[in-house]
């Protein structure tokens, strides 16, 4: 009896733990997802009037830094975890996030305080960035180290999920937001409410996270006296740490952000670029694929408790390296057939001189590119309609379409205003010509197959829940107790943040480029293929390993 009572004590422990970390998490990555889908509304009130150079850096920095800061608090929490403990470390991520996020909904506007309300905001998303770097590795630990070894994935799934319920919630809150105070409200001050409401969310998880115990591994070790007095140092100076973390890295994080980010972020603006499907249809199949997403990272993950971590993510790499180009494809056929027999009806063919293109990848749509070939290309790239490149010597470019032929000058000399001209009166004339020939400028909602689409997104919520699924059981069995919050959190950001970060601008750099609106899913593909070779060759398969004894 007495057994029994502290198996039952000990399974509610570790359900508590699970679910505090899990709570915790999902309220992190709330606070992260509804930053970005309110980027638009942001951009108006906070960089409306900001002059120049200074605009272009504001504009840089606040897309960026939320992904750049994310390793640099990976170095610093997770030396502060392997030196002084996971429970307290965890808690002061989540203090960091959720304060960075409420201060956010109560910022002066640029109409209010000037220059100074931009600044503020990047210095909030730095502050962002930084606490979501050291959240997931102390999540996962925390999780790992109560767990049982033979239940560790599915325990561990549970933090896996947590991305699903933070896009769920952040959606819904705003989608309640708006449908309550109406657009036009919505957009001058009720864009502040979703970031309020974190308050109430962040008091829950500090609460459950404040009841919970040290992780009995890092206990364990602090009374043995043999925490690493130098976490950073032993991870870069220990070949057995840095080979691990490379492992971590290119063996399955690398691919991690590229894959989830195409599946998650960048079908949404094939979807409204390319598709031009109805936002509300996009709305409902995110939606949808999220909530399907939720459960599977829990099913592969505890799978991986069976037959082992590396085949499970070694099937989801391979799964959407080989379902991307067909998948986006269907997409396309299903969502906007007009639109896919338009464009092998009258194809749209950019003659330029090839010497005069660039590479246009440009992170923050802030460059400026001003030969004619760049400009033609810019211009039927944000149309979002494939191109034939034809090769022509000569001073400017021609877009084709069908008959007609729209001539486009250079920009060179002109300043900003008048580049801005120029791509309107040719973004006006090419979509004359595309309404001319027969392109639609909007999917058409009845012919869209909604049920085909969505079982498309399905596909990729599976390659995704099935790599990111086992992934924290993984990265937690790859290093020792002492240096393994740093070890595993330094790889986990670099992926998702670097890798997975400069995914949608990098892919929409090669689209415009080749003018093939599916050429930019080769990053992800590539990158996924590389991934599942280093795993092959170089991945050891860490199931049920004693985390006590690796050391």
């Amino acid at each position: 009896m007495a057994k029994a009572e502290t198996a039952g004590a000990a399974t509610r422990g570790l359900k508590t733990i699970v679910a505090a970390s899990a709570a915790g998490t999902t309220f992190e990555w709330y606070d992260f997802f509804i930053f970005g889908t309110l980027t638009s509304i942001i951009a108006k009130n906070f960089f409306a009037g900001v002059p120049g150079t200074l605009g272009t850096f504001l504009s840089l920095s606040t897309f960026a830094v939320g992904f750049i800061a994310r390793p640099v608090g990976a170095l610093v929490f997770g030396h502060i975890g392997d030196k002084k403990g996971r429970k307290g470390t965890f808690l002061y991520t989540i203090l960091v996030m959720g304060l960075a996020t409420i201060a956010i909904g109560f910022l002066p506007t640029y109409a209010q305080a000037g220059a100074l309300s931009p600044i503020l905001l990047v210095a909030l998303r730095v502050v962002q960035g930084f606490a979501l770097g050291g959240e997931y590795g102390g999540a996962a630990i925390y999780v790992a180290e109560h767990a049982p070894s033979n239940k560790r994935g599915g325990f561990t799934g549970w933090i896996q999920t947590s991305a699903a319920f933070g896009l769920i919630s952040a959606l819904g809150i705003i989608l309640i937001t708006r449908t309550l105070v109406g657009e036009k409200i919505f957009g001058e001050w009720g864009w502040r409410i979703p970031f309020i409401v974190s308050s109430g969310l962040l008091a829950v998880s500090v609460y459950i996270r404040a009841k919970t115990a040290e992780s009995p591994a890092f206990k364990a070790l602090h009374d043995e006296g043999r925490l690493a007095k130098a976490p950073l140092g032993e991870i870069f100076t220990r070949w057995g740490n840095l080979k691990g973390m490379l492992i971590a890295l290119f063996g399955f994080m690398t691919a991690q952000g590229v894959i989830w980010y195409t599946s998650f972020f960048y079908t949404q603006v094939f979807l409204d670029k390319m598709v031009k499907l109805d936002p509300m249809q996009i709305t409902i199949l995110t939606l949808g694929m999220t909530l399907v997403s939720s459960f599977l990272y829990i099913t592969f993950a505890t799978l991986s408790d069976r037959i082992g971590r590396k085949p499970v993510m070694v099937f989801g790499m391979l799964l959407a390296s080989l379902f991307f180009y067909p998948g986006f494809q269907m997409l396309l056929h299903f969502g906007n057939p007009d639109l896919e027999a338009a464009t092998k009806r009258a194809p749209v063919v950019v003659v330029a001189d090839p010497a005069q293109c660039t590479f246009q990848f440009d992170l923050l749509n802030t460059a400026q590119f001003t030969s004619p070939c760049d400009l033609a290309k810019r211009v039927v790239s944000d149309v979002g309609v494939s191109y034939v490149n034809k090769a022509a010597p000569g001073t400017g470019a021609v877009v084709q379409v069908g008959a007609a032929q729209i001539a486009v000058p250079s920009g060179q000399g002109l300043d900003k205003a008048g580049i801005k001209a120029l791509k309107d009166k040719a973004t006006k004339d090419i979509k004359a010509a595309m309404k001319a020939a027969g392109y639609p400028e909007k999917a058409d909602p009845a012919k869209a197959n909604l049920w085909a689409m969505f079982g498309v997104l399905c596909v990729l919520a599976v390659a995704c829940t099935a790599l990111y699924g086992p992934m924290a059981s993984a990265l937690v069995e790859m290093f020792p107790t002492r240096v393994r919050y740093t070890a595993m959190s330094l790889p986990y950001n670099i992926g998702t943040g670097w890798f997975g970060g400069l995914q949608p601008a990098l892919s929409f750099a090669m689209v415009a480029a080749t003018g093939d609106i599916y050429f930019g899913l080769w990053y992800p593909i590539v990158t996924g293929l590389l991934a599942v070779a280093v795993s092959l060759f170089f991945l050891k398969e860490t199931k049920g390993r004693d985390l006590h004894t690796i050391e």
